[in-house]
């Protein structure tokens, strides 16, 4: 790989604005897209696939429209029909004309008893990105009025904030073929890639001492230094027979308005945002979870850093770093000021590519760059009490569940209408070969001990954020640990 990319073409002049631009031969990859690339080059492909399936029921559904407004759909978005070769310049995006590969969409008869199965299964099969479109949907016709459209997309291609354009757009799509008309989309104002010759145009080359991209590693070689290379968190004893190392398991994750309110007085009291308050809560957990007053724990970042990527479809989310010093806090305002001061200066250095930030670092490259991951965001829509409760349309649950690293949480906030707070809703994700339920109840009810105490107004030191008074027995293990820290 060395030599491919010493033979790479100079790089383009620098792009000052986001625009079209012509296209020259070689398209590398966005840094956002490197890590799943080597992923799947490295036998990991279907762990990264993004699958979504809605059931259209209530209403006679023409399967010969949703097929037109799918092949639409992967006409107007280019990451969809991108393929992603070596080259002998290195990894590359290559898009593929629209209608010279047909995506691929199949309709068949489904009976119900099997939908759950045929869902996995989708979700599960591996692209092969040098050669196929990252694309694939099936229409499984349950009934003339009971269609479920299952849409299956490589992560390399598209990120969490892709759905909405992807899914607004189909429904635009669809009315249009139902109707015989051209879909009345808004025209793309740049496509992704003139996004990626526009990012590598801002970041430089890191050969160049003082490009943003050199930069911003000598940042992350300098904030990691010195940093345990891996937590040692209670696990397993033994696994009870052969387990896929990313099969994971889910448990729900609820926080009332009144838990929501408290947290958002806490981090308006400390020029904080409710993720930082959220994310020094997580940092105390898993400390004391692994019993260390050094963790560097994770989340993922948009990426769309300019108001024209809003609405593409592609992939600009990666994820960022965040170092926390637990014994350097003395209470729960001097840690939230720190992890405010730790996510800014991430934010601020978001555009490093794991793979090279790792050749950076003294560890083994065995080991994750991270193991913890905390993700929230924010509701698309207010969340009303007057919802109806059946829907033309609803969300089919998919049961594939991976777990990339050892505590992930995926958290949404929610608002009413009037702006009030509505809840903290979403899912704690861990894997079968890590953990085992009882372990993985266990730090979720220490994390949500730790949250109610921050929502309540605790302000004291680290080692009584779980309150003394509690009989709950995850609490007891979670307050022994946390007298570690000090």
């Amino acid at each position: 790989m060395g030599s491919a990319t010493a033979c790479r073409p100079s790089a383009p002049p620098p792009i000052a604005q986001l625009g079209p631009v012509v296209r020259p031969a070689f398209v590398p990859l966005a840094p956002a897209q490197e890590r799943m690339w080597h992923a799947a080059r490295g036998g990991l492909c279907a762990n990264w696939n993004v699958a979504r399936a809605v059931r259209l029921r209530g209403a006679p559904v023409q399967v010969s429209a949703l097929r037109k407004a799918l092949e639409l759909l992967v006409a107007r978005h280019e990451p969809l029909r991108t393929r992603y070769p070596l080259t002998e310049h290195g990894p590359a995006q290559q898009v593929v004309d629209a209608g010279a590969c047909p995506p691929d969409i199949i309709d068949r008869p489904l009976a119900e008893t099997d939908l759950r199965a045929a869902l996995a299964e989708l979700a599960t099969r591996p692209f092969d990105l040098a050669h196929d479109l990252p694309f694939r949907a099936r229409l499984y016709v349950l009934g003339p009025d009971d269609v479920v459209v299952a849409l299956v997309v490589h992560h390399i291609s598209v990120d969490g904030r892709s759905m909405g354009p992807l899914l607004r757009d189909l429904t635009t799509a669809y009315l249009a073929a139902v109707g015989g008309v051209a879909p009345a989309w808004e025209p793309l104002p740049v496509t992704y890639t003139d996004y990626t010759l526009w990012k590598h145009a801002q970041l430089g080359e890191f050969s160049d001492e003082g490009s943003r991209a050199t930069q911003q590693l000598r940042y992350w070689a300098n904030a990691l230094a010195g940093r345990p290379a891996v937590l040692e968190l209670p696990g397993r004893p033994q696994c009870p027979g052969p387990v896929d190392p990313v099969a994971g398991a889910l448990l729900p994750v609820a926080m009332d308005p009144a838990t929501q309110a408290g947290l958002l007085r806490l981090a308006q009291d400390r020029r904080a945002s409710l993720f930082m308050v959220l994310q020094a809560a997580f940092a105390v957990t898993v400390g004391s979870f692994a019993r260390c007053s050094d963790v560097t724990v994770a989340t993922a970042v948009s990426g769309r850093d300019h108001h024209l990527l809003n609405d593409l479809v592609g992939n600009f989310s990666d994820d960022v770093l965040m170092r926390v010093r637990l014994d350097r806090a003395a209470d729960v305002d001097d840690l939230v000021d720190q992890v405010r001061r730790v996510a800014l200066a991430a934010y601020a250095h978001a555009d490093t590519p794991n793979l090279r930030l790792k050749r950076c670092l003294p560890q083994d490259a065995a080991h994750p760059l991270f193991q913890a991951t905390l993700i929230l965001q924010r509701a698309d829509t207010p969340r009303s009490s007057d919802a109806p409760s059946e829907s033309w349309i609803s969300d089919v649950p998919i049961d594939v569940v991976r777990a990339k690293h050892d505590l992930e949480f995926s958290l949404t906030d929610h608002y009413d209408e009037h702006g009030a707070p509505a809840g903290i809703d979403g899912a704690f994700l861990y894997p079968l070969a890590r953990f085992d339920e009882a372990t993985g109840k266990a730090f979720l009810a220490h994390f949500t001990s730790v949250v109610e105490r921050l929502a309540e107004g605790y302000r004291g030191s680290l080692t009584g954020l779980v309150r003394p008074g509690r009989r709950s027995k995850s609490c007891a293990v979670a307050r022994q640990a946390l007298r570690l820290l000090v």
